[in-house]
C-alpha cells in the first residue's frame, strides 16, 4: 500500500543516514584526537583507568627528577671519597719516605700539611644544592624512588636511603638557635646572651671538652656567618672561650649588620650579649665543629717532623686510606642501586605509556578504511533517502 502520509522508505533511509553520520563523525574524531576512547562517555571503565595510569606516569616522571638530582649528588661524594683516597695515597708516600733517617722531615712535613690541607678543602666543597654527604653535616639522605599502587588503589612512596659518610676531620655539634625568650628569633630591642663557655646552659654552645686546637665555633646572625678557628695558641692560653668571643665579636661588628650592638661580657667568660635595635627581626644561631672527631679526626695529629711521629703516622695513615675506600665503596654502592632505579622506573614509564596507549589510542589503519566505508555508505544513504523522499511523486501518476 502506498500513501502519501507515511513514507516508510524514507524514515528507514533517514534513520540509515543518521547512524552512518554518527559513525562517521566517531571516526573523524579518532583520526584528528589519536584516540579511540577520549572522553568518559565513549567508555567509562576504560577512560577511568587510563587517567589513574596517566596519573601514576605523572608521578614517575617526577621520580625519575628526584633519582636524577640524588644520583649526582651521591657522585659528587663518591668522587669526593676516591680524590681523598688518592690524596691519602700520596700522604702515605710522604709518610714512608720520612721513615729514613737521612731526610729533611720538616719539608716532607710541609708537603703533609699541604695534602691535609687539601684533603679539608675537598670535604668542604664535596657538596651538590646544598647536600654534603661526607663532611658530617648529615646522617644519611632519602631519594625517593618509587609510587607503590596496591589492588585497593592506596599509593605510597618509598626512597632509597643513602648513609652518609664522614670524611671531616671534625663533627660538627647540632645548631642551636639562642634567643632570650622562646629560641625563634630575636626581635626589635630583645636582648640574646649567647655564651661560648661549656656551661651547657641556655644559649649555650655545648662544646663537651676543653676547646682543642682546630675547633671552630660558628655564629650565624641575619643570614650572615662568621667563625673563628681555635689555634695552638688560643688552647694554651688561660681563657681559650675569651679569645673566640673576642674574635667572633669583631667579625660580627664587621658585618655592619644596622641596629645590631654586641657587647663582650668580661664578668662570664665567653659571653657576647646581642642588642637588636633595628627594625628587622634577627635570628642568632650557633654551631661548633670538635676537631679530630671526624672520620679523618686521626689525620690531625699527623706529624712527620720527627722519627717518633713519622713511625706513628704509618700506622694511621693505613687506617685513614681503608675508612676512605670504605666510604668511597659505599658511594659506589649507592650509586649503583639509584642508577638500577633510575633505568627500571623508565623502563616502567614507557610500558604504562604502552599501556593506556593500547586502551585508549585509535588504530590509525583500521580508523582510515573505515573513514572511506563510512563515505561510500554516506553517498549511498543519501541517495536511497533521495529515492524514498521521491516516492510519494509516483502517486500522482494514478491520477492522470
Amino acid at each position: 500500500m502506498s500513501s502519501i502520509l507515511t513514507n516508510n522508505s524514507a524514515m528507514v533511509a533517514l534513520q540509515t543516514l543518521k547512524s552512518i553520520n554518527k559513525n562517521l563523525a566517531e571516526t573523524q574524531n579518532q583520526i584528528s584526537t589519536g584516540k579511540s576512547v577520549g572522553t568518559a562517555k565513549q567508555n567509562a571503565a576504560v577512560w577511568a583507568i587510563s587517567k589513574v595510569m596517566e596519573s601514576d606516569v605523572n608521578g614517575f616522571e617526577a621520580i625519575a627528577s628526584s633519582l636524577s638530582l640524588g644520583e649526582s649528588s651521591v657522585a659528587v661524594a663518591a668522587n669526593a671519597a676516591e680524590t681523598i683516597t688518592d690524596l691519602l695515597t700520596q700522604m702515605k708516600g710522604k709518610i714512608v719516605a720520612a721513615q729514613e733517617a737521612n731526610v729533611d722531615r720538616s719539608k716532607i712535613n710541609d708537603d703533609v700539611t699541604a695534602l691535609k690541607n687539601q684533603i679539608e678543602s675537598v670535604v668542604s666543597a664535596a657538596q651538590f644544592n646544598g647536600l654534603n654527604l661526607i663532611d658530617g653535616s648529615t646522617a644519611s639522605a632519602s631519594i625517593l624512588a618509587s609510587l607503590d599502587r596496591d589492588s585497593s588503589g592506596n599509593v605510597t612512596a618509598s626512597s632509597i636511603t643513602v648513609t652518609a659518610q664522614d670524611l671531616s676531620t671534625g663533627a660538627y655539634a647540632a645548631k642551636s638557635v639562642f634567643t632570650s625568650t622562646n629560641g625563634t628569633a630575636s626581635t626589635d630591642g630583645d636582648t640574646v646572651v649567647v655564651s661560648l663557655d661549656n656551661g651547657g646552659g641556655t644559649g649555650d654552645i655545648t662544646i663537651g671538652g676543653t676547646l682543642v686546637a682546630g675547633d671552630k665555633i660558628s655564629l650565624s646572625v641575619g643570614g650572615e656567618t662568621v667563625s673563628y678557628t681555635v689555634t695552638s695558641d688560643d688552647a694554651n692560653a688561660t681563657s681559650t672561650a675569651d679569645i673566640v668571643a673576642i674574635a667572633l665579636k669583631d667579625k660580627i661588628d664587621n658585618l655592619g649588620i644596622s641596629g645590631l650592638t654586641v657587647d663582650y661580657d668580661v664578668t662570664n667568660p665567653g659571653e657576647l650579649a646581642f642588642t637588636n635595635s633595628g627594625s628587622v627581626d634577627l635570628t642568632v644561631t650557633g654551631q661548633f665543629t670538635n676537631a679530630g672527631s671526624g672520620g679523618l679526626g686521626a689525620m690531625a695529629g699527623i706529624d712527620v717532623s720527627t722519627s717518633a711521629g713519622a713511625t706513628s703516622a704509618l700506622a694511621t695513615i693505613e687506617t685513614l686510606i681503608d675508612t676512605a675506600i670504605d666510604a668511597s665503596a659505599a658511594f659506589g654502592s649507592a650509586r649503583g642501586r639509584i642508577e638500577t632505579q633510575a633505568s627500571f622506573i623508565s623502563k616502567l614509564t614507557d610500558s604504562l605509556k604502552s599501556g593506556i596507549g593500547a586502551m585508549v589510542d585509535a588504530d590509525m589503519e583500521a580508523a582510515s578504511a573505515r573513514l572511506q566505508a563510512l563515505q561510500v555508505q554516506q553517498q549511498l544513504g543519501t541517495q536511497a533517502l533521495s529515492i524514498a523522499n521521491q516516492a510519494p511523486q509516483n502517486i500522482l501518476s494514478l491520477f492522470r
